[in-house]
């Protein structure tokens, strides 16, 4: 069922998975099957209650076929209201980050996939923690803008995210968001063009990230908790959950033992190179905000 093999030339990860496999192994409690997560229905209530922290993926987690549904803003908002600390923790633009930042019911958000972290300051404000300096960022950004016309070129199906002009790190390939899918083959060989010109590549539900630079989502979240909440991620990850869905969550699927997948998952389980501890069996906004729900419960919210 889950019969996962490496290919080290290109680092890609080869699985035969479909949803019903994860959903079948998960709902069987079954954790023996090469990682298989368990299903987020059978968590126990007391570990729940221990949290303090929600971080969050926000495209396909909190999100379901590109909207923000109510249920999941609203879940949002009652987590916040019962004193957790939520963090998004997105591959989104830094302009984007702002506004979530400033308008959302959230403390905090990492963008561009550990890029930076942006907080609103309670007296106004906002404090924006990056994690290179402008003047590289400005080379990288030059680098990027050449690394686009070579990808362009090469998998000419590919197109610029629409949101890459209000980036700040990286470079963004829409594979799944606007216009048509984009092939496996097709995202395997924009992962490739990265990788040659020594970028890092994701992929998230959506897109194809790429930077320069030896950065994640850990790495900047593992920053944001130590600089705004004095929280030290190796003694208190017991006090923090993660909620994603797609390869480029792996570092926090991986790190995280209360990290939890939404169902649709299971759509990119095969190019992650980890897998969560737990998955729901509900989608995108609708998972996330069971999710919450179960936290607010065991917490008597």
């Amino acid at each position: 069922m889950w019969d996962y093999t490496h290919n080290k030339t290109d680092r890609s990860w080869e699985a035969r998975v479909s949803i019903s496999d994860i959903q079948t192994a998960a709902s069987a409690g079954d954790t023996d099957i090469r990682g298989a997560p368990r299903s987020f229905d059978r968590i126990e209530l007391e570990r729940l209650a221990r949290l303090d922290f929600v971080l969050t993926d926000i495209d396909d987690t909190l999100t379901t076929s590109g909207r923000l549904p109510a249920v999941a803003y609203e879940a949002l908002e009652r987590l916040q209201a019962a004193g957790l600390k939520v963090i998004p923790i997105t591959g989104r633009p830094a302009g984007w980050c702002d506004l979530i930042a400033r308008l959302w019911p959230v403390d905090a958000v990492v963008g561009e996939n550990g890029a930076f972290y942006f907080a609103c300051e309670p007296a106004g404000g906002m404090t924006r923690v990056f994690h290179k300096p402008d003047a590289d960022r400005r080379t990288d950004r030059m680098r990027l803008d050449g690394l686009s016309r070579t990808i362009l070129e090469r998998v000419p199906r590919a197109r610029i995210s629409a949101d890459q002009p209000f980036r700040e790190a990286d470079l963004a390939i829409d594979f799944a968001e606007d216009g048509d899918l984009l092939t496996e083959a097709e995202i395997t060989r924009i992962v490739a063009c990265f990788e040659a010109a020594g970028a890092v590549a994701k992929v998230s539900s959506i897109h194809v990230n790429g930077w320069y630079g030896q950065y994640d989502k850990l790495v900047m979240t593992r920053r944001l908790l130590a600089d705004r909440y004095g929280v030290v991620m190796d003694t208190a990850s017991d006090r923090i959950a993660f909620v994603g869905d797609s390869p480029n969550d792996a570092p926090m699927f991986a790190y995280f033992d209360n990290s939890i997948a939404v169902a649709n998952f299971a759509d990119f389980a095969h190019l992650s190179p980890d897998q969560p501890k737990w998955i729901t069996v509900q989608s995108g906004g609708q998972g996330f905000a069971t999710v919450a729900e179960a936290i607010l419960r065991a917490k008597g919210a």
